[in-house]
């Protein structure tokens, strides 16, 4: 995989709009119940209690980028490093 996604957990309010927007369903939202073990969508304080992305599935497209409406969600890849190479060798 030549990029990464990065997710501000702390930041995230479990609103689900990445998860709805993501074309190849690679995000899912959820946190287990400990008596039944089935996944549940649900958020606690405020906070989204996991977001799983399935590497294999993601093609790093940032579609849940743009989705998210709180900025918690970054991918970041081979692209970053070379922009900020370039703009040092600029200055």
């Amino acid at each position: 995989m030549a990029f990464a996604l990065h997710i501000n957990m702390e930041r995230c309010t479990g609103c689900n709009a990445c998860v709805v927007a993501c074309p190849v369903d690679a995000l899912e939202l959820f946190t287990v119940d400990p008596v039944t073990d089935e996944k549940i969508y649900q958020v606690k304080n405020g906070k989204a209690i996991v977001l799983d992305v399935d590497h294999e599935l993601c093609a790093g497209c940032g579609v849940c980028v743009e989705a998210c409406p709180f900025n918690v969600i970054r991918l970041a890849g081979p692209w970053d490093s070379r922009s900020k190479s370039l703009a040092e060798g600029m200055e």
